[in-house]
């Protein structure tokens, strides 16, 4: 399909009037739960209904802060809750199974558990987790939020209107400093697992599944703990012709951002991602000149932003898919796949060489 798409086209969607009212278990309390998703939430209309938390008092402070009315002193106390039907979870990476592990054991009653991302720190694990959630019948989603961050969305729609025509090449360049959390300092894997995943997920959200990966990683030298990967560069290669592109500096001095660009055989179309001046905040940008409107650049605006209201969309999907019967958008199954690009991009750095998909079965 080819047209002209409009700037009404390249909004993001209202809010729903009525959004599912399942009750929502927070599990965590720390920054990206209590300053991110849970405010989210609330202007959403989602039905958030306990919390609970490895430190009680974080949890209580984010209830407090966010008008959530129970606090369950344990994880455990939270899943014998009979009003906690969806369990939001989020913990370090590798903890998430052990909390699946008990969900699914000791509330027979949930029907929906969503993870952050990475949903695990290895494939094995992560595989794990949707087994556990498919033999128990509770459907699982993982919270890979670049896919609503409101560019992306917007991006999609152009490429799925073929407005760029055939795509040639797409880059992220990433030069940010993330505040790891504490919890990274224990991995051997830190950039690619943590960070690249967004924008490894993000390519296949736009472009579907690459045939290889090539990847090359250094370590930070201002990060204090032993670590493989401070940085990563990498190329997706797609059987089209296709090369994505990522650069992801996590060393960079000052001037931190996130851009993007496509270009197709019948357009560009660039923009950025509006994260890296948090806790200020912007909104993400899309600009975009195609076949379609010869010698026009277009420049949608919104005035929401991927933190927090992109964590809307991550939530609102797996609630939407518990209320019509149908797989999430972001399902543990689809997740896979990314997690499968995050170790053929591990196996990729070790060893030296492009890796296929095809190897990791």
């Amino acid at each position: 399909m080819t047209g002209l798409l409009s700037e009404h086209d390249l909004q993001p969607p209202p809010d729903a009037a009525n959004p599912p009212q399942f009750g929502i278990g927070a599990v965590g309390a720390g920054f990206i739960m209590r300053d991110v998703q849970l405010p989210a939430y609330r202007e959403a209309g989602y039905n958030v209904v306990a919390i609970a938390s490895r430190t009680p008092a974080h949890a209580r402070a984010a209830a407090e802060q966010n008008g959530i009315a129970t606090v369950h002193d344990t994880v455990e106390a939270l899943l014998d809750d009979p009003r906690v039907e969806v369990l939001d979870v989020a913990y370090p990476p590798h903890l998430q199974l052990g909390v699946v592990r008990e969900a699914v054991k000791r509330a027979p009653r949930l029907r929906g558990i969503l993870l952050q991302k990475p949903m695990a720190t290895t494939l094995e694990d992560a595989r794990e987790t949707v087994r556990l959630c498919r033999e128990a019948g509770v459907t699982l989603s993982v919270n890979q939020n670049m896919r609503y961050d409101q560019s992306m969305r917007a991006l999609k729609k152009l490429l799925d209107a073929g407005e760029l025509g055939e795509v040639v090449v797409a880059q992220i360049n990433m030069n940010a400093r993330p505040h790891w959390q504490g919890y990274i300092e224990g991995y051997e894997r830190v950039a690619m697992l943590n960070m690249s995943i967004h924008h490894l997920d993000v390519f296949r959200f736009l472009f579907g599944e690459p045939q290889r990966i090539m990847v090359s990683i250094r370590q930070d030298p201002r990060t204090p703990f032993p670590h493989s990967d401070g940085l990563a560069f990498y190329i997706l290669e797609y059987a089209s012709g296709l090369r994505a592109i990522g650069l992801d500096n996590c060393f960079t001095w000052a001037d931190p951002r996130i851009e993007w660009r496509v270009e197709g055989t019948g357009g560009l179309a660039k923009g950025t991602i509006g994260w890296p001046d948090y806790p200020q905040g912007s909104p993400s940008t899309l600009d975009f000149t195609s076949q379609a409107a010869p010698g026009q650049w277009r420049r949608p605006r919104w005035k929401e932003q991927w933190f927090p209201q992109a964590f809307k969309g991550t939530m609102g999907q797996l609630l939407n898919a518990l209320q019509t019967g149908r797989e999430p958008e972001l399902s543990g199954h689809e997740n896979l796949g990314t997690m499968r690009l995050i170790e053929a991009a591990y196996r990729s750095a070790h060893e030296g060489r492009a890796v296929s998909l095809s190897e990791l079965v």
